[in-house]
């Protein structure tokens, strides 16, 4: 009998995925003291079609009751989080949520206020000019064009040396996103609140985000004020394929030197 071994030299490069655990037949491997029992069962096939409905059906949401989320909805949020992918198996993402409307309302009211003395300045430097474009939502902010009157947020941050941290929050929202969706939660990317954190420290104070971590985008989100009833039908994406497109440009190439070893003749 053949039993499962680690590869010599190994163990020096795991990253604890747990793939082996997930893979065994007969639930035979612990890893990191982990019991196999206490894992769900992976089903033979998934309601692709159902998935690919709230894939469709997913809207950006600007209108939000205001009102907190029941606690349960943002217990089930934030207990999906470990299962996020990140590069190399990477679990240092800090995860900032404010949960609760009238914590949001402080944090909105000093970041309008931090956007005013921002304004205020004899001069911005070179590198904040683009906030400028932004300057009278920022200073007549009954509509609250930066964050939607929504109830929550929260703002993921990366450590700077993190081995793939361009691209491991915006993964991580996408999972939230598309997981609170399920749940009849409405979201929001939210660009102009993530520029205003990245660019004025004592909110990224506020947040209390460590100094070895960069905040790398927000969202926005609560109980939906508005009900979408259908899809959309959006234009389609370009799609090329590799292998054939480069054989008809080989094919393209070949009929044109023939054309002119004809020509030639």
């Amino acid at each position: 009998h053949k039993y499962p071994k680690v590869a010599e030299g190994g163990e020096n490069r795991c990253i604890k995925c747990q793939h082996c655990f997930a893979v065994c037949p007969t639930g035979a491997l612990s890893v990191f003291g982990k019991n196999p029992e206490d894992s769900l069962p992976v089903p033979k096939e998934y309601n692709h079609e159902e998935l690919l409905t709230l894939i469709k059906s997913r809207r950006s949401v600007r209108q939000f009751k205001q009102e907190n989320l029941p606690k349960d909805l943002l217990k089930k949020l934030q207990e999906m989080l470990p299962w996020i992918p990140t590069g190399v198996n990477n679990h240092g993402l800090l995860f900032t949520f404010i949960d609760d409307i009238d914590a949001m309302n402080r944090f909105r009211n000093k970041t309008y206020s931090a956007l005013k003395d921002f304004y205020n300045q004899t001069e911005i430097p070179e590198e904040k000019q683009f906030m400028l474009a932004f300057k009278e939502g920022a200073l007549n902010n009954e509509n609250d064009m930066f964050f939607r009157k929504a109830p929550h947020m929260v703002v993921v941050s990366t450590p700077k040396d993190a081995p793939c941290k361009d691209i491991d929050p915006i993964i991580a929202l996408s999972y939230i996103e598309l997981y609170a969706q399920s749940l009849g939660i409405g979201t929001l990317w939210c660009g102009l609140a993530t520029y205003c954190i990245q660019n004025l420290p004592e909110l990224e104070t506020d947040l209390k985000i460590p100094e070895n971590y960069k905040p790398a985008y927000c969202m926005l989100f609560g109980t939906p004020d508005i009900q979408y009833r259908r899809t959309t039908q959006p234009e389609k994406y370009q799609i090329m394929t590799y292998g054939k497109i480069l054989a008809k440009i080989e094919v393209f190439i070949k009929k044109l030197k023939n054309l002119f070893s004809d020509f030639i003749k």
